[in-house]
């Protein structure tokens, strides 16, 4: 499939990324964007963050998402569109710290795109949805000529699902899912490593 092709391409290259004292890659936040939106939620960070990370549940609460699939453990692949129009893309998954924070990027080639999504506790204990993305036309210059508007329906596209995950899981009250893994540079982090596996498929080793 052509979606997983994509996603074996290493995320070392991916612009904002680089390396910790341990010589793990991580990402900082995008000092360059064109999308920054943020929205206030009456729930704990929590479960802000465990209900995000249902992306599956997208379509209950946003206008454009038609649907999500899981193609690898850091990769999905999303349906958007209105009306008749739909469009499928892949995104990888590149950090994701619980409760805290989780960067993408988008595996299309033409045009692409980054974001990153944090979650931080208010004053009043619920949480703040700070969402950033870098839109990357490439190509002819009458894309690059259009990008500005495209910038501005994007960023009138994120508000509105920011509100729309607001209404969505404070009516919840609470999550109905989580999944709670790290993910450093496209890799799930696991507390302690797999055993040695034999060179037959689903034959372990001993």
């Amino acid at each position: 499939m052509a979606l997983e092709d994509d996603a074996r391409q290493a995320a070392a290259g991916t612009p904002g990324m680089r390396a910790d004292g341990g010589g793990v890659a991580r990402r900082r936040p995008l000092r360059e964007r064109h999308v920054e939106e943020t929205v206030e939620v009456a729930v704990p960070v929590r479960t802000a963050y465990n209900q995000w990370t249902q992306f599956k549940t997208f379509p209950r609460f946003s206008t454009a998402v038609r649907g999500v699939e899981q193609i690898r453990p850091t990769v999905t692949a999303w349906t958007i569109g209105y009306g008749p129009l739909r469009h499928r893309f892949a995104v990888e998954i590149v950090e994701q710290d619980p409760d805290a924070y989780l960067a993408w990027r988008g595996l299309e080639q033409h045009p692409s795109h980054q974001g990153e999504v944090e979650f931080r506790p208010t004053e009043s204990g619920g949480t703040a949805i700070t969402v950033r993305m870098l839109l990357e036309p490439r190509g002819a210059a009458g894309i690059l000529t259009r990008s500005s508007r495209a910038v501005r329906l994007t960023a009138r596209l994120v508000h509105g699902e920011l509100v729309n995950f607001k209404g969505f899981i404070e009516g919840l009250g609470q999550e109905g899912g989580a999944w709670r893994g790290t993910i450093r540079n496209g890799r799930v982090q696991h507390d302690r490593p797999e055993p040695p596996r034999s060179r037959v498929a689903q034959w372990p080793v001993g």
